[in-house]
């Protein structure tokens, strides 16, 4: 019976992530790590799967770097755009361009305001003069002549929707391409904006089709997607690619398409294609829950992928290209110089051109090669999961070792081959994160369960030896048993964590006896210092130390006590490079890391060991600040709260930085050593510091030079002011950026 029960334990024990998995793709607790995965998996397979050939029926005309080394900056005079819609439809013969550049202001390079000067002038009482005006409006007017260009040619103008407070709009849009009626009440979650640029009225007149350039980015920024239909204000307009694509097939109606009521269909209410009716003929185009569709990605992406054929501007502008080059092409004019910034984040590169999705998408158009992730993608993926956790958890009990590797792996490989086929053979682009964690899951908890149970006897022995408390901790039991409880509590304490710098080189070339004796003496000296201003040392870790103030014995002044021990612990490793320097030792380096913060502290730890000790938020940004203090070169790095709480040492301040695990940024400092033991030279360095940053932060980037020039004379040595001016440096090639809180971002721990 003991048995019985025992193996019912051990499956329901398996079954633990089948249940979290289920309550994700039911979308009832969505965990963004799978979501995440599936991204992860869908790009490995994208990129394995990419045609990787030319598709020589589209075109890029590009406004390149060398484009507008030879033209000037963008944008461009509009009778130069006149010129290139003259060459292109004129002498090049193509068969029809869509543009991924907005012109949503008139032109304000026109010869207009030459115009206005030369009516002003002492010409205008020269006979003739009206007449003489009036024809250069006419050849002057750079919006009008561009539009003359546009007149009856198949073009598609591009625009953007937005999504600001104030919902601005700027030029004319097209007309929508569906009715909110034509949804039948039904709620459908299109991208909803409430702004847009499109093209001023001359152009929009001369070039009625037009369509919107935006993308779709996952969380985490990379662009899979295009919204085939997006909303504004009620009324639906098609993306840039497709109003190419209706352009080119004799302009079908658009409709949408509804699923068929069946059970495993992601929604009942959602649209599941987007349908273009010509005739008795009907394209259907599967898009998903936001009506968008994912790019079918040809190649890397650039000039140099293969993908398609890249022309210069300024070749066609200058007639380079032979006549009737381009003959029949699809012309998309788009731009690759990184100053335009329409560079985006791709599953297949992380600089990928913009105007290359819509290519992509039109060429998967036109070829009927469109990925889809299916309505039923979560019934799916609901059956796949029970399929494969019910499996795994009954077997798996019953199976020794060696077999129950084997089933996993059989399970393991047949999810990832159904996955690849059902996308290579149909396009399916189907989940399979979740599936694949809950039979890795599966396996390890059985095997782990199976382990603890068969080895309970050797863990109680291990329990009995293992278990401690820190000595600090058993003095105040001593003293006073009843002034503490080890029950865990929140409480505002200040956290060291202290690494020493360059010992690992040190001992490379040491016997172990010899670095158990350094590593010893090293701690002692650094524990010393610790405990002299009542830090309670927490646990040691290879040549890492992490120590907190105010528990077990409250201090109102843990912060203070924990600078002094700080200042103490750098100037006693200072003192132990003297010693290795006279006997010829390698230097190590000391890093400090401090921060003052509610914590919970108590004894913690598993039934096999356990250890007085603090975990919380504020323990983690001590950990990170540890780590920073060798990127600016000092020895401490404390928190903005430390600072506070420390008001009688002089600061300075370091950086405002955004670590790993934080959405706020904090600002960091280093101790000086005490404010009254401060001299005249240290006081204007501050000052001069305190300049340098505010001009940084401003993005005054020559005003902080000057303030770190004079602190480099000053401080040659300090690698602080050397740091900030390399960042100065690489900061001056870069726009002005509004957003920028002159945070600096550290992704790693």
């Amino acid at each position: 019976m003991q048995a019985l029960l025992q193996h019912w334990r051990r499956i329901a024990f398996t079954l633990i992530p089948l249940v979290f998995a289920l309550l994700h793709a039911t979308q009832a607790l969505p965990i963004d790590l799978l979501t995440r995965l599936d991204n992860v998996i869908y790009d490995l397979r994208l990129r394995a799967t990419l045609p990787n050939t030319l598709d020589e029926r589209i075109v890029i005309v590009d406004i390149d770097e060398k484009s507008l080394a030879e033209l000037g900056h963008w944008p461009w005079g509009r009778n130069q755009l006149a010129t290139l819609m003259t060459e292109l439809f004129e002498r090049q013969q193509v068969a029809q361009v869509g543009f991924d550049v907005f012109f949503t202001e008139a032109d304000e390079s026109s010869g207009l305001k030459n115009l206005q000067k030369l009516a002003r002038s002492e010409l205008q009482s020269q006979p003739g003069f009206a007449e003489k005006i009036l024809q250069l409006e006419k050849t002057l007017d750079y919006d009008a002549l561009f539009a003359s260009s546009l007149q009856d040619k198949p073009v598609v103008l591009g625009f953007f929707l937005s999504g600001n407070d104030a919902g601005r709009i700027a030029g004319v849009l097209p007309q929508p391409v569906m009715e909110q009626s034509q949804l039948l009440g039904r709620p459908i979650g299109f991208t909803r904006w409430n702004g847009y640029g499109a093209s001023i009225p001359a152009l929009a007149q001369a070039a009625p089709m037009a369509g919107h350039a935006n993308h779709l980015p996952d969380s985490d920024g990379v662009v899979r997607s295009v919204p085939l239909l997006a909303e504004y204000q009620g009324k639906y307009y098609e993306s840039l690619s497709l109003a190419m694509f209706r352009l080119l097939t004799g302009l079908p109606t658009v409709s949408p398409g509804f699923p068929p009521e069946r059970y495993l269909q992601r929604s009942y209410a959602g649209l599941v294609s987007i349908d273009l009716h010509q005739g008795k003929n009907t394209l259907t185009i599967p898009v998903d829950e936001h009506v968008a569709t994912l790019v079918p990605f040809r190649g890397p992406g650039g000039v140099a992928a293969g993908s398609y054929r890249y022309v210069s501007a300024t070749d066609l502008l200058h007639q380079r290209l032979p006549e009737k080059g381009l003959q029949d092409k699809i012309i998309l004019v788009g731009t690759t110089a990184a100053g335009l910034l329409d560079l985006r984040v791709t599953p297949v590169g992380e600089i990928y051109p913009g105007v290359e999705i819509h290519a992509n998408l039109l060429s998967g158009l036109l070829d009927g090669r469109m990925l889809v992730r299916p309505d039923y993608s979560s019934g799916f993926e609901a059956v796949q999961l029970l399929l494969t956790g019910l499996l795994l958890a009954i077997a798996l009990p019953m199976l020794s070792a060696p077999r129950a590797v084997a089933l996993s792996a059989i399970v393991l490989a047949a999810l990832l081959g159904a996955n690849f086929w059902a996308y290579t053979a149909g396009g399916l682009v189907l989940p399979l994160a979740s599936a694949l964690v809950v039979a890795v899951m599966a396996f390890a908890l059985n095997m782990s369960y199976g382990y603890f149970v068969e080895s309970r006897a050797k863990r109680e022995l291990a329990q009995l030896f293992g278990t401690y408390v820190p000595p600090e901790l058993v003095d105040e039991m001593v003293k006073d048993p009843d002034a503490y409880s080890m029950q865990a509590v929140n409480r505002d304490l200040t956290v060291m964590f202290c690494d020493m710098r360059g010992f690992t080189q040190m001992s490379e070339s040491m016997e172990p006896t010899q670095l158990q004796a350094l590593l010893n003496a090293i701690f002692s000296r650094l524990t010393q210092c610790i405990r002299v201003y009542r830090g309670t040392i927490d646990k040691y870790m290879g040549d890492c130390v992490m120590a907190f103030w105010g528990a077990p014995v409250a201090e109102q002044n843990h912060a203070s006590l924990a600078v002094k021990a700080a200042l103490e612990m750098a100037q006693a490793v200072r003192a132990i490079n003297r010693e290795h320097q006279q006997s010829g030792d390698v230097p190590i380096g000391i890093g400090i890391g401090l921060n003052s913060g509610s914590m919970c502290v108590g004894d913690m730890g598993s039934d096999i060991r356990r250890s007085y000790t603090v975990v919380g938020d504020a323990v983690n940004l001590g950990s990170r600040l540890e780590g920073l203090s060798k990127v600016y070169g000092v020895e401490i790095v404390a928190s903005e709260a430390t600072r506070i709480q420390a008001p009688e040492f002089a600061w300075q301040e370091l950086d405002r930085v955004r670590v790993k695990g934080k959405q706020q940024a904090v600002a960091i400092f280093t101790p000086l050593g005490l404010s009254a033991e401060q001299g005249e030279a240290q006081v204007t360095e501050l000052k001069l510091w305190v300049a340098a940053l505010r001009a940084y932060r401003k993005q005054d980037w020559d005003g902080c030079d000057v303030h770190l020039l004079n602190l480099q004379r000053q401080h040659p040595d300090k690698y602080l002011y050397t740091l900030y001016a390399t960042r100065v440096s690489s900061h001056r090639a870069l726009p002005f950026d509004a957003a920028w809180d002159g945070a600096t971002n550290f992704d790693n721990k």
